[in-house]
C-alpha cells in the first residue's frame, strides 16, 4: 500500500507533485454532462503545458458538454487539490480533475464548473456544503452479447445483505478498493455486501461538496479497474436486475456556518422530532418542493425509472421512494434524516453525474431556505399535496423543464449559453431513441397478438 498523500499546498505545482511520488503520466480528466470521464494521458515533461492552459480537447468528440463540431477547442485547467496517484492501477500515474474553459472564460456546460457556481452561491450566503456519498454498485461478468450474470456465481442467497460469506468471496476486491482509498486519504470507513447478489457498496468520509463529487468520480473508475484486474466487471447501472434492488447513489448533505459550525443542527419539540434547525428544515422543504424537476438530474437515464418505479425485489423490498417524502430511520422515503447532523438524500442513482446531483440539490435547498419553507409531516405516508415522483424520464425531464429553480442551476455559470435547454433536450433525445428501439419485450408481448 502506497503512503497517504500529503495535501496540497500553494508552493506545488503539478510537476512538483508528481515528482515527489514517482509520477510518470497524469491523466488530466474532465467530465461530461452524463458524468461520463474524458482524458488525456500527460507526459510528466509536459504538466507545465497543462497547468498554463496549453492542453486542449475537441469538445464534440467527447460527448455531451455542449460543443458542436466547428466549436473550438475546450482548454482544461488542473485543479491541484484534485491530484490523485494511481499507483494501484498503473505504478506511476495519477489523476486530476480539470475545468473546462473556452475563450478563456468557464465552459458553461462543464458540470464542475456548475457545481462550482453553486458552492459560490452559497458561499455568499455564508454556507458551506458537505456531502457525503454512497456508492453501490455490481459485481458482474459479460456473457455472449450484452448477457451478464453476478460474477460470484455461489453469490444467491435469498437475503444477501450484510451476508459474511458474500463479502469475503470478494474479499481481495473489496480490500484493494479500501486501501486505495486509504492511501488517498479518503478514510474509508466501511465495505458491505448489499441488498442483490452481487451487489456492494462502499464508503469514505465527507467532506466539502466539490471534493467529493471528484472523489465519487474517481471511485468509480477506480472500482472498475481494480474489478477488471479480476475478469469482473463493475457497474453503476441503475437496474441491471429487474429483480433486484438497484444501484443508488445516496448523498447526505449539510450546511456549515462561516463560523465552522453545523448550521444543521437545531432543537428538537413537537413540531420538529429530529432536532433540525430551521436552515435544515427549509433544504429540507426545498428539495421535496422541487423533487419533480430533481428527478431528471439524480435519476438522469431510461433505466434509472426501472429502479424507482419498481414494485418488488427478490429481497422483498426496493429502498427507492416513490413520493416525495421525508422522515427518521424510514429508508422509503426521498429524503432521510438520520440525526441533527445531517440529511439523506435517497432517491438518486449510479447513473447521476456527481457535480450536477450536487448542484441541483444544492439549489433547490437554498431555494427552500430563502422561501423560508417547511417540510410539513414526517413519513412515508405524508405526501399529500406533493406529486409522485416521475415514472420514465420523459416525465422527468418535462418536471425538469417547468422548474425555474432547478433549471437556473444549469445556467448558473453563463443564463445566455441555456444550458438548461440543452440537458433538456439531451434528456429528451434519450428517451425517444430508446423508445425508437425494438425490444424483446415488445417482440414476446405483439409477434402473435
Amino acid at each position: 500500500m502506497t503512503s497517504v498523500i500529503t495535501p496540497v499546498t500553494d508552493q506545488l505545482t503539478l510537476s512538483g507533485l508528481a515528482r515527489r511520488d514517482g509520477i510518470e503520466f497524469i491523466m488530466a480528466t474532465f467530465t461530461t454532462m452524463t458524468g461520463r470521464p474524458c482524458s488525456k494521458l500527460v507526459p510528466i515533461c509536459a504538466a507545465p503545458d497543462l497547468e498554463a492552459g496549453r492542453m486542449g480537447f475537441a469538445g464534440f468528440a467527447a460527448g455531451a458538454i455542449g460543443q458542436e463540431p466547428g466549436d473550438g477547442d475546450l482548454v482544461v485547467i488542473p485543479d491541484l487539490t484534485s491530484y490523485t496517484p494511481l499507483h494501484f492501477i498503473k505504478r506511476g500515474l495519477a489523476l486530476v480533475h480539470c475545468d473546462p474553459q473556452l475563450n478563456g472564460h468557464p465552459h458553461p456546460f462543464a458540470p464542475r464548473q456548475i457545481l462550482r457556481a453553486q458552492v459560490a452561491r452559497a458561499a455568499a450566503l455564508g454556507f458551506d456544503l458537505q456531502v457525503g456519498a454512497e456508492i453501490e454498485y455490481f459485481l458482474v461478468e459479460k456473457g455472449q452479447g450484452w448477457e451478464i450474470a453476478v460474477a460470484d456465481q455461489t453469490d444467491t442467497a435469498l437475503q444477501p445483505c450484510y451476508d459474511a460469506r458474500g463479502l469475503i468471496r470478494q474479499f481481495d476486491h473489496l480490500t484493494d478498493v479500501s486501501r486505495a482509498m486509504e492511501s488517498l486519504g479518503w478514510q474509508p470507513y466501511a465495505s458491505d455486501h448489499e441488498d442483490a447478489n452481487g451487489q456492494f457498496e462502499q464508503n469514505f468520509a465527507y467532506d466539502r461538496a466539490l471534493v467529493t463529487a471528484d472523489r465519487v468520480i474517481t471511485a468509480r473508475y477506480i472500482i472498475r479497474m481494480l474489478a477488471e484486474k479480476r475478469g469482473m466487471t463493475a457497474t453503476f447501472m441503475p437496474k441491471p436486475f429487474m429483480d433486484r434492488t438497484g444501484n443508488g447513489l445516496h448523498m447526505h448533505m449539510s450546511l456549515w456556518d462561516r463560523a465552522g459550525a453545523n448550521a444543521f443542527r437545531g432543537v428538537g419539540g413537537p413540531d420538529n422530532p429530529y432536532a433540525l434547525s430551521d436552515q435544515a428544515l427549509g433544504y429540507v422543504a426545498g428539495l421535496l418542493d422541487h423533487a419533480p424537476g430533481l428527478m431528471a438530474v439524480l435519476n438522469p437515464t431510461v433505466n434509472s425509472y426501472k429502479r424507482t418505479a419498481a414494485l418488488s425485489t427478490a429481497s422483498g423490498a426496493t429502498w427507492t421512494p416513490r413520493y416525495a417524502s421525508y422522515g427518521g430511520d424510514d429508508r422509503g422515503v426521498m429524503v432521510r434524516v438520520p440525526d441533527n447532523n445531517r440529511v439523506e438524500i435517497r432517491v438518486g442513482d449510479g447513473s447521476a453525474c456527481s457535480y450536477l446531483a450536487m448542484a441541483a440539490c444544492l439549489g433547490a435547498g437554498l431555494d427552500g431556505i430563502g422561501r423560508g419553507l417547511h417540510p410539513g409531516p414526517a413519513g412515508a405516508d405524508h405526501h399529500a399535496g406533493r406529486p409522485a415522483l416521475a415514472r420514465t424520464l420523459l416525465d422527468a425531464v418535462e418536471a425538469f423543464e417547468d422548474d425555474a429553480v432547478v433549471r437556473a442551476v444549469f445556467d448558473s455559470v453563463d443564463p445566455a449559453a441555456q444550458v438548461s435547454q440543452y440537458y433538456g433536450t439531451l434528456k429528451r433525445n434519450e428517451f425517444y431513441a430508446w423508445h425508437d428501439a425494438i425490444s424483446t419485450w415488445e417482440i414476446e408481448r405483439y409477434l402473435t397478438a
